[in-house]
């Protein structure tokens, strides 16, 4: 080659993808974007969004952003162009356009730790026969014949174990329940035993992980996550195996499909690296988000008296009518009694943010509100920005499980009440809507029952919830009970 073919070459190299720039940036210059910043090359916004900060807030960075740029502003957040969405239109617009105008889009670093087959990274059909799955496993009927029973059983085992004017951590307390409870559902493994537990101290590895700068280096939590999260899927497998044995056998023929395993061997098609996925992923998102929440009840209650004392009314009268009738075990019936219960999750959720925003993608070009959003930038509905909305709820950092009632606070009951169903999504919506929304309401009801009709607590060190982005309780949110049977 000679040195001018070199040179040419040389040239074409670069000038070809400083044509294809300079051609989207006409492009884009051509478009009307939200107002915004992009910050750093490459970081762009990411470390400010992410900073640390009260979980009954939405932050210094969205607060200042809002402020300047309003409710629907562009940044650079994850590597990525993004429109940032504070809008409860546009957020409801964006949920119920999955898979037509939007995409679920989470960063790569999520996908590698929870699994290609994970339902929290597919989209198209993969994605609607893994979520047909778990809401078939996760069905009404299940939930009041199987679920209810293991759920209150559980319930039970944590909290007899708590000792008079002892301090532990809720947060940590919250976190057996529903790490047991899941365990047991999906591979009917029981508590306290030794591949249960050592399966726990794996999973705590693996979440430290998920919630951690994604750095596959030696030392790293990611990394420790990533060998942790094989050690479980090799655990997983195992299971697996010792079901299909037993299967070709006719061992599981005449039983019920009582965990998620077996109902996925008999009932799906899958492979076993789409098991494992689903597996994993499921018991991420059981154990995780309704664990928060719990500890999240916890923490508001004891601030917010008069809603213990209405609450330990409610179960008292469920507690009272079922001793007359002769019966023990909380039935399906006493669950749907539990109305001011319904209240107090409900503002759990809203105040407390869970899940504060979703990753998704734009497919097209898509227009909103006088402004584009370009097919292939990355859109973050922020569901915390709209639940702390003032001009939707009235004093939205101030705990109140009233403005729930059907006499809610604000003018008329029914439009009140419509409105509000439009701007509460602390499960989403649209085609992905949590599987487990009606689970984990079910924990949280059940929980509160016996928490109110057995026990005062109380805090013994100022701790309070943070999202980093993950909402979590720096000190674990000790608490010191005393036992009182209400009954």
């Amino acid at each position: 080659m000679s040195d001018l073919e070199f040179f040419l070459l040389l040239l074409a190299s670069i000038s070809v993808p400083l044509v294809i720039l300079n051609l989207i940036k006409r492009k884009q210059s051509g478009l009307n974007l939200p107002p915004g910043n992009t910050g750093w090359p490459f970081l762009g916004e990411t470390i400010g969004y992410l900073k640390p900060y009260s979980a009954t807030s939405v932050g210094d960075f969205m607060e200042q952003h809002i402020s300047r740029f309003g409710e629907i502003y562009k940044s650079n957040l994850f590597g990525e162009p993004t429109i940032v969405s504070a809008d409860s239109g546009l957020n409801r617009f964006i949920l119920q356009n999955e898979g037509k105008l939007f995409e679920c889009s989470y960063p790569r670093s999520i996908g590698g730790i929870l699994g290609k087959w994970s339902m929290l990274v597919l989209v198209g059909d993969m994605h609607r026969d893994m979520r047909t799955i778990s809401l078939n496993f996760l069905s009404h009927g299940r939930l009041r014949t199987h679920l209810l029973p293991e759920v209150v059983k559980h319930t039970l085992l944590v909290l007899s174990s708590w000792k008079e004017n002892c301090t532990f951590s809720a947060q940590d307390e919250a976190k057996k329940f529903t790490f047991n409870l899941m365990a047991k559902h999906i591979m009917s493994l029981d508590p306290g035993k030794p591949e249960t537990e050592q399966l726990k101290k794996e999973y705590v590895t693996f979440m430290k992980g998920v919630v951690s700068a994604p750095l596959n280096f030696p030392g790293t939590a990611y990394r420790k996550a990533l060998q942790s999260r094989s050690t479980i899927l090799k655990f997983i497998e195992l299971k697996m195996e010792e079901r299909i044995q037993k299967l070709r056998g006719g061992g599981l023929e005449n039983m019920e499909d009582d965990d998620l395993l077996g109902w996925v061997l008999k009932h799906s098609n899958l492979s076993t690296e789409q098991i494992l996925d689903l597996v994993l992923s499921l018991l991420f998102a059981g154990h995780e988000t309704s664990s928060v929440a719990i500890a999240l009840a916890i923490y508001f209650l004891e601030g917010c008296p008069n809603a213990v004392q209405q609450l330990r009314e409610e179960h008292l009268e469920i507690s009272r009518a079922k001793k007359q009738s002769g019966e023990l075990e909380l039935s399906w019936e006493d669950y749907k009694k539990m109305e001011f219960t319904q209240c107090v999750i409900s503002e759990t959720l809203r105040l407390g943010n869970v899940v504060r925003f979703l990753h998704r993608k734009a497919l097209k070009d898509v227009r909103y509100k006088g402004y584009d959003i370009p097919c292939g930038w990355k859109v973050l509905p922020v569901i915390a920005a709209v639940h702390l909305d003032p001009s939707l709820f009235d004093q939205p950092q101030h705990f109140n499980p009233w403005r729930w009632q059907n006499n809610g606070n604000r003018g008329n009951s029914s439009s009140w009440s419509t409105a509000t169903n439009q701007n509460f999504m602390p499960f989403g919506g649209g085609p992905r809507l949590c599987a487990g929304s009606e689970l984990a309401k079910l924990e949280m009801a059940v929980f509160i029952h016996h928490l109110v009709l057995n026990y005062n607590w109380e805090l013994v060190d100022k701790d309070q919830a943070f999202a980093f982005p993950f909402v979590d309780f720096p000190k674990g949110l000790p608490i010191r009970v005393r036992h009182h049977n209400f009954t």
